[in-house]
């Protein structure tokens, strides 16, 4: 078992790739799960997020959200999400539905049916049968309604679609990370075959640096190794790669965590809360500043606010895939009660550990 907070050998047996597959699964739906309540970017600002916090005396944040303070109190915080009351700390009873949850059982199913050479136009289909039409957002709204009136690939990323580049394509990376360990490019191939249905630009990349970065966290020494393994696989001269490298060289300067989110706020401003490029800011800012450490890469990712479920959901699966599952404080899994919920048909209830055993399935040892 890695201590937290170790730095991880790369995988070196079935039974370490077992235990790290699972740790990227429990990993992604508590972190999920750890920022679903305050998912409102424009809303939940990082200051606003902190003062809830501290007024909860949950600062530093080491398990899931505090309950909301009672009704005429707190008035000049805003409200959490409607679905707190079963995300908060002492209600979590499994996991709650979620897209970036969905889109992550989804994937999997497609590996399993169609395997690694399938095509986009696949991708739509099983949309199609398997996911509701109210449960997609904005970007992938956009193709679904573009793949119900017929339109093919690349059209349905582009036709009436102003979400071309949001962080919906990055949400849906972990599967093709997962099952390429240690070969981040055949991850970040996979990951744009998906992308493409419905993104473009920094949206594609945003999913392809993703894939990779977890594909890479299965052998590289360290999240910052990782990090860099991921910024090979797009251009270098994206402003998702920019922005990445930005946050890096804040890092190594040992600026403070809270002042490198304000400059990389600065320099993403007017972007939106839901765009690629600053989420990938405040997710890289809380890998690199939480350093392998489980709890503190969530929390920081979390408190970094935007897109906070995504984020800590990406976060958690980097993370639960450098420690491994066996690592990760039972805080965050006992809670999860092996349980997922899930749209996406003929799914909801399943275990955790059967997604993971599947997803093993597929994946072969590095090397």
């Amino acid at each position: 078992m890695n201590p937290v907070g170790t730095r991880p050998n790369p995988v070196s047996s079935r039974t370490d790739l077992a235990d790290r597959v699972l740790g990227g699964w429990l990993g992604r739906i508590a972190g999920n799960m750890l920022g679903k309540p305050i998912e409102q970017g424009e809303v939940w600002t990082r200051d606003r997020i902190d003062r809830y916090l501290r007024r909860a005396a949950a600062l530093p944040l080491t398990d899931y959200l505090p309950e909301p303070e009672p009704a005429g109190t707190g008035q000049d915080l805003p409200e959490l999400r409607p679905e707190w009351r079963a995300c908060v700390r002492g209600r979590v009873h499994g996991s709650c539905r979620d897209d970036d949850i969905d889109y992550t059982i989804l994937g999997l199913h497609l590996l399993e049916r169609h395997g690694f050479g399938f095509s986009t136009e696949q991708v739509g289909d099983l949309w199609l049968l398997h996911l509701p039409y109210l449960q997609t957002f904005p970007a992938e709204r956009a193709a679904y309604r573009n793949l119900a009136a017929g339109l093919k690939p690349p059209l349905t990323a582009t036709y009436d679609n102003p979400y071309q580049e949001w962080i919906g394509a990055l949400i849906r990376a972990d599967i093709h990370g997962w099952t390429s360990p240690g070969d981040p490019r055949r991850a970040a191939s996979l990951a744009r075959r998906d992308a493409v249905l419905s993104h473009t630009g920094n949206g594609v990349y945003g999913a392809m640096w993703a894939a990779a970065l977890i594909a890479a966290a299965f052998t590289a020494a360290d999240v910052r190794a990782a990090i860099e393994t991921a910024l090979t696989v797009i251009p270098a001269s994206s402003r998702l790669a920019r922005t990445v490298r930005r946050v890096v060289t804040l890092h190594e300067t040992r600026l403070p965590w809270e002042e490198t989110l304000t400059t990389l706020a600065e320099e993403t401003g007017g972007l939106g809360w839901i765009h690629t490029v600053p989420n990938a800011a405040v997710l890289t800012a809380g890998l690199l500043y939480g350093d392998g450490d489980f709890t503190r890469t969530i929390a920081l990712t979390v408190r970094g606010g935007l897109d906070t479920d995504s984020n800590g959901a990406t976060a958690g699966s980097v993370a639960g895939v450098l420690t491994g599952a066996e690592a990760i404080p039972a805080q965050w899994t006992e809670p999860l009660q092996d349980t997922v919920r899930s749209a996406v048909f003929g799914f909801d209830g399943v275990r955790i550990s059967e997604l993971a055993e599947r997803t093993l399935r597929l994946a072969t040892l590095p090397g």
